[in-house]
């Protein structure tokens, strides 16, 4: 099975849409590998643009958000951004229906946790550098920074649990037919 998790990079807004994760002008690319520079390449925080280079970034593996991330278009492209830079991991108040389903398709994890959970992740980011551990098995998500811990469950259906635990659609498929 899959496991999920690592160092984790915060973008503190909601309404996180497809063209910030992955600009339009790159829809043209032929292969996933060369949307791999430019993801969040848009993304404004506060009204700056974010720091898509960064150290931080490169060495995340987990994305923590707010609410309706991955809202807009439904391009697959958007997922691909993320699974090209290794993120395997997005945590969010909630996700745009089918931006979600692409996630698990293409072996990405997807939790959606209530405001008050991904509040006390964004307050334990304030202490440092966040690294998050999943049991998927169990619906368990660890986050910690220093000897700082915090701990939450977390929902999912048993055929998405299954579907990213065996890496995303075409491993299941495999798998099983």
């Amino acid at each position: 099975m899959k496991t999920f998790g690592g160092q984790a990079i915060f973008l503190d807004r909601s309404d996180i849409n497809t063209d910030e994760i992955i600009p339009a002008k790159y829809l043209t690319e032929i292969t996933k590998t060369a949307l791999r520079p430019h993801l969040l390449e848009d993304l404004l925080l506060d009204g700056k643009p974010f720091d898509a280079h960064s150290q931080e970034m490169q060495a995340a593996k987990v994305v923590v958000s707010r609410a309706n991330f991955g809202c807009g278009s439904s391009r697959e492209h958007a997922v691909w951004a993320f699974e090209v830079n290794d993120i395997n991991l997005i945590i969010a108040e909630g996700f745009a229906r089918i931006f979600r389903q692409n996630m698990f398709n293409c072996g990405i994890l997807a939790i959606t946790l209530a405001k008050e959970h991904i509040n006390a992740l964004f307050a334990l980011a304030k202490k440092g550098t966040v690294a998050v551990a999943v049991d998927l098995a169990a619906g368990k998500l660890k986050a910690t920074s220093g000897d700082a811990v915090y701990e939450c469950a977390f929902q999912l259906n048993d055929f998405d649990r299954e579907l990213v635990g065996a890496g995303g659609w075409l491993a299941y498929a495999d798998e099983r037919y």
